[in-house]
């Protein structure tokens, strides 16, 4: 088995490269969506999550509205590192969870873990390698305004609120420029899956 992290900043298109990655066979542990799951209403980290930040950030069905707590997070890095602390270790535990599970059935692939933190503990100490996914700062807030309906000023915020993609490319073993067609990006990210799968043989 080969794990790598896959990371980068809003907008860079980490999110497609792990894609691309899950098509070509790898096993694809995603930490957008695993917050969802552990974020489930009534579960311990939600019940965290509405005793720091409030009900208020609850739609009428209980979910978290996530819209909403991005208002609060992005705007205030207090508040920022609070929803933090109480989901990443949760993630990060399922994650590790999942890696277990997948070396007792004897999975012998790559192992891909999309997060967009790189935290030490958990995760830049569990992967083999770091691929960093980047992109010109125009490129990204473009992609962002595109999929999320935000305006300029709330992407940018969001950008502001993560590591420098300076700081991003310090921690990578491989650097994927992301500045082109989706087809340039996937022939980039082929040729890397196949080196990785030649050393792991």
């Amino acid at each position: 088995m080969v794990i790598i992290g896959v990371t980068g900043g809003i907008g860079s298109g980490k999110s497609s490269v792990s894609a691309i990655l899950g098509d070509l066979g790898a096993q694809v542990l995603d930490a957008d969506a695993i917050t969802r799951q552990v974020c489930e209403p009534h579960e311990a980290v939600w019940n965290q999550i509405v005793d720091t930040f409030g009900a208020e950030i609850l739609n009428s069905d209980s979910t978290i509205n996530r819209k909403k707590l991005a208002q609060i997070v992005f705007n205030d890095i207090a508040q920022k590192k609070k929803l933090e602390a109480i989901i990443h270790e949760k993630v990060l535990q399922e994650m590790s969870y999942q890696i277990n599970n997948l070396k007792e059935h004897g999975y012998q692939g790559m192992v891909v873990l999309d997060v967009p933190i790189p935290v030490e503990d958990g995760f830049l100490n569990r992967v083999d390698e770091v691929w960093v996914v980047t992109a010109s700062e125009e490129k990204r807030l473009k992609r962002i305004v595109a999929r999320s309906g935000l305006s300029e000023e709330e992407a940018r915020a969001r950008m502001r609120a993560q590591l420098s993609q300076e700081d991003y490319i310090k921690l990578g073993h491989r650097i994927i420029p992301n500045e082109g067609s989706l087809e340039d990006l996937q022939e980039t990210v082929e040729k890397l899956y196949h080196e990785a799968m030649r050393h792991l043989k």
